[in-house]
């Protein structure tokens, strides 16, 4: 696949850049993470994968056997010396950080874990790379570092941070300490580095409580009402092939040079900024059965009603831009959870990629 950028034309395989690299992922055995990792070792990179154990079993690390394709390293991003040891022993060219307390509601229940693992956890990650002089370096942080004033657009790279919640506040910190490394530590040298954001993330595999497609999922598997909060929220739902595409892309252009650094939007496409409503709605009609209640309350903890992001920045820079629209998103979410126990998961998760990367030539002239 050849990757053709807008701004200057380079053309860029990236399949062949990450060939044969050792490439860290911290985060690993989660939603995210494994799927990146996954991705990764099929295009022939040395994986090496850095987390706490898979909290769900049947999450694509558990099913496709992640853990016996690459080096399986267990580890806290919190704990300093363990992350050196790990990027002394395998000396990495490229990181993927993506290693967090990802869930809103369980950042009220434990601020102290949400901030330390996603605030100290990646000055950690970077401390490492600063030491070691790792090449490249992604950190994925959230369309919700964002401070949301509800607008109506999309919110640009350089608008403010903010964050109401502790989740959300721990990820503008975790913006602010990339963007000091960055400017403090690898300026100058040659070491480049770039956060990523991107919006409510979907697919199979993801079985976090308090998230809608898994509650959904959930429910419909098991014949029972799904129980629905918020159903008129509007989220940038997107699968979660789509962002991990732009994030491979973004690590490859930044061994090209430093331009590259800094942060950048990955979100879906006008047509997937839709209510929680209509995004269990379809899923029911996908599904061809299934019910829901509203069990939104009144003294529920904060969350955003409307957030959008621009990625106008890296479909210009970067050539990048959404393969799937929000019903192929469902698809790909209903196929995996209908089939992942009953056929080989690992082939099933290759082929959906496969798809992605065949709809991707189709539907853009910068991939050819």
């Amino acid at each position: 696949m050849v990757l053709h950028g807008r701004s200057g034309g380079n053309s860029l395989d990236y399949a062949d850049f990450y060939r044969g690299k050792t490439v860290l992922v911290t985060g690993h055995t989660g939603f995210k993470g494994s799927w990146l990792s996954l991705w990764l070792e099929s295009l022939g990179a040395k994986v090496v994968g850095y987390a706490l154990d898979p909290i769900y079993q049947d999450g694509v690390f558990g099913v496709t056997n992640l853990g016996k394709r690459i080096v399986d390293v267990r580890g806290d991003v919190r704990n300093l010396e363990e992350l050196r040891n790990a990027f002394s022993e395998h000396d990495p060219d490229v990181v993927f950080h993506l290693a967090a307390q990802p869930l809103v509601l369980e950042s009220y229940d434990d601020p102290v874990t949400t901030f330390t693992t996603n605030v100290i956890g990646t000055t950690n990650v970077l401390e490492c790379v600063r030491k070691s002089n790792t090449p490249i370096t992604v950190a994925i942080t959230s369309d919700k570092c964002y401070a949301n004033k509800e607008h109506i657009w999309g919110y640009k790279e350089n608008d403010e941070l903010g964050g109401v919640d502790p989740y959300s506040a721990s990820k503008s910190c975790a913006e602010h300490v990339v963007n000091s490394y960055t400017k403090s530590f690898f300026s100058g040298k040659d070491i480049r580095c770039a956060s990523a954001r991107a919006g409510n993330v979907i697919g199979g595999g993801d079985w976090s409580r308090n998230r809608i497609v898994p509650d959904v999922m959930r429910a419909l598997l098991a014949k029972t009402p799904v129980q629905v909060r918020n159903p008129s929220s509007t989220r940038p739902w997107q699968h979660v092939l789509d962002p991990l595409n732009g994030y491979l892309l973004l690590g490859a252009r930044l061994s090209e040079n430093d331009r590259f650094e800094g942060p950048w939007n990955f979100g879906p496409t006008h047509d997937s900024i839709i209510t929680v409503r209509e995004v269990v709605e379809r899923i029911i009609r996908m599904m061809g059965e299934g019910s829901w209640n509203d069990i939104s309350g009144g003294n529920a903890p904060h969350e955003t009603r409307f957030l959008s992001l621009d990625s106008s920045k890296s479909y210009f820079h970067l050539g990048w831009k959404p393969v799937l629209d929000i019903d192929t998103a469902l698809r790909f979410v209903v196929e995996w959870y209908g089939s992942y126990n009953s056929s080989d998961a690992y082939v099933l998760c290759k082929s959906q990629i496969e798809e992605f990367m065949a709809l991707s030539k189709k539907s853009s002239p910068h991939i050819n």
